[in-house]
């Protein structure tokens, strides 16, 4: 399977409580819900599309806590984000959980890394990591995710916890593709490609 990360961005790079001012609080943070503003139904059909490419789930326990007590509570059979989130294997990386509630769910403890280059071996299209940021940042500095699909939302929210944090892991990424949103969202969908590819302007280098 390949692994795939899907993850809500500020323009400043904030990952922290996109959906609600109550999500995530942690470490003080108060400036939660900026991404719902920009929400449209273009980009629900995107991720609709998205989701219905994934034989499973894997989250932080943060996020999977979050899931575990809404997902379920969406019965209509016409929703697909829902149908395929709660119809799924649920992974969750977590070293205090020993079984989660939302089935099926399996607890993945003690080397995650491990656990999940072991899931990537088996057969099937798309593993998913929604959110799950620290998770995210973890899998990337371990090089096991394929691919990146970044929603930037245009909003500085200028506090909180963010993908790419200070002193993380060098890479160098790839785009492959690119869409807009009418209410303004920017997708940017990404491969990694190694370490960060470094050279020097001068004078010279100057397009004539």
């Amino acid at each position: 399977m390949r692994l795939t990360l899907m993850q809500f961005l500020s323009l400043d790079g904030v990952t922290q409580g996109p959906g609600a001012p109550d999500e995530d609080t942690s470490d003080g943070f108060t400036r939660g819900g900026w991404f719902v503003p920009h929400l449209d139904d273009t980009f629900l059909r995107m991720v609709t599309g998205w989701v219905r490419e994934a034989d499973g789930f894997l989250l932080g326990r943060h996020t999977y806590e979050n899931f575990a007590r809404d997902w379920p509570k969406a019965t209509d059979p016409n929703d697909e984000v829902a149908k395929q989130l709660n119809g799924r294997p649920k992974y969750v990386a977590s070293q205090t959980l020993t079984a989660g509630e939302w089935a099926p769910t399996t607890v993945l403890s003690g080397d995650v890394a491990a656990r999940v280059a072991e899931l990537k071996r088996q057969p099937g299209r798309e593993l998913q990591i929604h959110g799950s940021a620290r998770l995210a940042q973890s899998l990337l500095a371990a090089q096991l995710i394929d691919e990146l699909r970044l929603v930037i939302a245009p909003v500085v929210v200028g506090a909180g916890r963010r993908l790419f944090p200070d002193g993380g892991t060098p890479a160098g990424l790839r785009l492959m593709r690119t869409d807009t949103t009418p209410r303004g969202l920017a997708i940017h969908v990404y491969e990694p490609a190694g370490p960060p590819a470094t050279g020097s302007f001068g004078v010279d280098d100057r397009p004539t």
